[in-house]
């Protein structure tokens, strides 16, 4: 089988799924604010080389511990975001060989997803009660070992993405595309 792999946010999601995902639960749980400055100090570290992008992520997503029930705001998320998948994606027909592959969490698109009758979804796993990563964040080479793990040598039609870090799973594919807004521009 071939199958086309896609990034997710800033590619086929106009936006961060992730932080727009903080900033709507922040809006229903105001309480989660306290959270901003460790995220901040986080941030920084991490510019100057102290903290990894993991740690990062996992002290941004420690806002889920205050969050009673995560599914619920979830599906009101994407009922609400769901007009941010970009038009080109919407307009595809047949997404049934399409996998996603994100550095976002798992819990968090899994749901979208499913709406759109994609093939598969690879992203980082996240506990969704603690924000405490349950494997290594899917991002770089790790997607193509996610990719490879679940898949084996599976032929790769086209990559679409917005980011030259996603340049392993770039040299997989046979055709190449990077999203910038709604502009698509074949690279390989």
């Amino acid at each position: 089988m071939k199958v086309n792999i896609y990034d997710f946010d800033k590619t086929i999601y106009d936006g961060d799924s992730s932080i727009d995902f903080f900033r709507f639960c922040l809006k229903k749980k105001y309480s989660i604010i306290v959270h901003i400055p460790k995220i901040f100090l986080y941030y920084v570290l991490y510019f100057f080389k102290v903290k990894s992008k993991k740690e990062v992520k996992e002290v941004f997503f420690e806002f889920l511990k205050r969050i009673d029930d995560v599914n619920l705001l979830i599906n009101e998320f994407w009922k609400m975001n769901k007009e941010k998948i970009k038009k080109f994606y919407l307009e595809q027909n047949d997404r049934s060989k399409d996998i996603i592959i994100s550095a976002s969490p798992e819990f968090l698109l899994k749901p979208i997803c499913e709406e759109l009758k994609v093939y598969d979804l690879i992203a980082s796993k996240v506990d969704k009660k603690t924000g405490k990563f349950l494997g290594e964040n899917c991002k770089g080479v790790e997607k193509v070992y996610r990719l490879k793990e679940k898949y084996g040598d599976l032929k790769v039609k086209a990559m679409y993405t917005d980011s030259y870090s996603d340049q392993p799973l770039i040299d997989l594919a046979s055709s190449a595309y990077i999203v910038r807004g709604n502009d698509i521009n074949k690279i390989k």
